[in-house]
């Protein structure tokens, strides 16, 4: 983006790279440094934009009633698991667009009015299948 007024201002540019984050909660304890959420905010970053389609089970990082409980092993009771609510926040924060399929909002009983953090948007399953073309790149995290 330039600042000289004789330049046209550049229109935002639409991310290139889709990541689809649809396994949730994998190796919670081990992984509290970072996890796909962290690492997505320094994809964003790193590729000048990108956007995060969780599916299945990792819809669930974006309800807003959400919370992360204690994790009790044994006699050892773990309570600095990360928040994806917050990891979610923080990717709509950076302008990161996140969307949630709506079979796994519909599964997890997130399908109804408010339930999702505002700026999440629902996404059907075919419209996800059919956008996938227009990036340049899909992974999976």
């Amino acid at each position: 983006m330039h600042d000289r007024p004789d330049l046209p201002s550049a229109a935002p540019r639409r991310p290139q790279v889709l990541a689809i984050v649809e396994r949730a909660y994998r190796g919670a304890v081990e992984k509290q440094f970072a996890d796909a959420l962290y690492l997505a905010l320094e994809l964003h970053r790193q590729l000048g934009g990108i956007d995060i389609l969780l599916r299945g089970q990792a819809v669930t990082y974006a309800a807003r009633d959400a919370h992360v409980p204690p994790l009790r092993l044994g006699n050892r009771v773990i309570e600095t698991l990360t928040d994806p609510r917050g990891d979610v926040l923080r990717l709509l924060d950076a302008g990161v667009r996140v969307y949630a399929e709506e079979p796994g909002l519909a599964v997890y009983g997130l399908d109804g009015e408010g339930r999702l953090l505002d700026r999440v948007r629902p996404m059907p399953a075919d419209e996800a299948a059919a956008r996938w073309s227009t990036y340049r790149m899909v992974c999976f995290m």
